[in-house]
């Protein structure tokens, strides 16, 4: 039976069938998230990668006793090895497939959620961005949804809002010069952390047009969220601004699956007859099976206060991210829940970075003879164009933007990979493409800073380069291991 449509204002209008859509979808991004991360996990925090679960564990259980497991919410606390960091993400896969067919809907979205909550938890630095939390705090609205799908349009279009929102507002705020004179997107296509190869190109526009552009990010993202809140005609235009602005991400930067992930939270814009419109017949009756309206019975309990508890959270977040000051008793409750990634605080990019620092790993056997190691998607060789990865997410490459923007002293894992790398840790090698060192590990490591630039258009088609670069400075002196296995700076 569909659900009546109303043309009234302000009445959330998203039904079963929306619904219905939405969580095919989110189950098709927690199995790209689960599928991404099975051939790098063991290297990333297995029992041999850079930062392994177990020791990070076993430091906050040092540090806070029993109060550890609950500020670090995960089944890893039975085991951090190998095998349970594949087999939780193996399972987290398999519920998706559930997701995807609409088998088992919910407990399949609970257990995605307890296993992606169970992984960012462990995973320090290389599980810490923002669509990771955009993950989290999505599906753990899907775990509700199918109960009281009304309610639960209001808590998603909630969410686009602010994801939208605060993007456009921190980068007004941060008082950013190439945001305020327009010129951000004069840098971003060259300075991201893993450009596309539609970026070179996109990075040749006239100044006149990625002015324009960047006048039009700034107005997407803070006007155009305003529209999810208006009459359905308008909301309709808010969710095609809003899909039609991540396309144009997703094709021009390799942002894994946020862009696909943000475009399915616009489905909680439309009502049921416009997503209708959409579907193939074939999954338009099991989409109507979707019940509407709020859970009865014992159920209606449980899922009001999961709820409600949701929205203060939200509220709280919110009112953080304007700069808002907490009441003591509220920011105690606030502190308890915050392990739960219930809700998280967005904003890419405030501050525009205007040069692209990258580092070259170097590995050599007699302190003489260096040669790189190969990253499979970072810029490196000058004349690798840039690659298309997305939705999947290579994080050890976009670490090392992050890491390139400071220095090795700042970022622990930086000494910890190169410590790997000597030992030859079969796990990390394996985060790197084949090449040099693949068939010993070698006796010291180094590390350069470079400043790599896009070609123009004369000279990539003369010499065939995608980027230029010159050496900058020593990011990381030459290193080798001590007698104790510990790093030792090579004079």
């Amino acid at each position: 039976m569909d659900t009546p449509l109303s043309t009234s204002w302000p009445v959330a209008r998203s039904g079963p069938i929306a619904a219905w859509a939405f969580l095919r979808i989110l189950g098709a991004v927690y199995g790209i998230a689960f599928l991404s991360l099975l051939p790098q996990i063991d290297g990333l925090i297995g029992p041999r990668g850079i930062v392994p679960a177990g020791e990070f564990l076993e430091a906050v259980r040092r540090a806070y006793g029993t109060s550890a497991y609950w500020f670090v919410p995960t089944v890893f606390w039975w085991s951090a090895s190998t095998r349970a960091l594949l087999l939780v993400c193996g399972v987290g896969a398999l519920a998706s497939v559930l997701v995807v067919v609409d088998r088992l809907t919910t407990p399949a979205l609970a257990v995605c959620w307890i296993a992606y909550l169970s992984v960012v938890g462990v995973g320090q630095e290389f599980l810490s961005f923002q669509w990771d939390s955009l993950l989290l705090e999505a599906g753990a609205l899907a775990i509700l949804t199918s109960a009281w799908p009304a309610a639960l349009a209001w808590l998603y279009r909630w969410l686009l809002f602010r994801l939208m929102f605060m993007s456009g507002i921190v980068k007004l705020m941060s008082g950013d010069v190439a945001w305020r004179n327009l010129t951000a997107l004069t840098y971003h296509f060259e300075t991201q952390p893993l450009p596309t190869p539609l970026s070179w190109y996109v990075h040749q526009l006239p100044p006149a047009v990625l002015h324009g552009m960047t006048l039009g990010t700034l107005v997407i993202e803070t006007l155009v969220p305003f529209m999810y809140f208006g009459p359905r005609r308008v909301q309709a235009i808010g969710a095609g601004i809003t899909v039609a602005f991540q396309c144009l991400i997703f094709v021009t930067g390799n942002y894994t699956f946020f862009n696909v992930l943000t475009m399915a939270l616009a489905l909680w814009l439309l009502d049921d007859e416009t997503v209708l419109a959409g579907l193939p017949q074939r999954f338009v009756e099991r989409a109507r099976q979707m019940r509407p309206g709020p859970p009865s019975g014992w159920r209606r309990w449980p899922v009001q206060v999961a709820v409600a508890i949701v929205v203060f959270v939200n509220a709280v977040t919110f009112w953080e991210a304007r700069g808002g000051a907490l009441p003591s008793n509220i920011a105690v409750v606030q502190a308890g829940l915050e392990p739960w990634r219930l809700s998280s605080g967005y904003g890419l990019f405030a501050v525009m970075t205007t040069t692209r620092p990258e580092i070259d790993l170097e590995g050599s056997d007699d302190a003489a003879t260096w040669t790189s190691y190969v990253f499979y998607q970072k810029p490196g060789d000058e004349r690798r164009p840039p690659p298309w990865v997305a939705p999947y997410h290579p994080r050890l490459d976009w670490q090392m933007w992050f890491a390139a923007l400071s220095d090795a002293s700042s970022d622990r894992w930086v000494l910890a990979l190169a410590r790997r790398l000597l030992e030859g840790s079969p796990p990390v090698r394996a985060l790197l493409a084949p090449g040099p060192w693949s068939d010993h590990p070698p006796r010291y490591i180094r590390a350069t800073l470079y400043d790599y630039h896009f070609t123009d258009w004369t000279t990539g088609r003369a010499k065939g380069t995608w980027w230029t670069r010159g050496a900058v400075s020593q990011y990381l002196p030459p290193v080798m291991l001590d007698a104790d296995g510990a790093l030792r700076r090579v004079d």
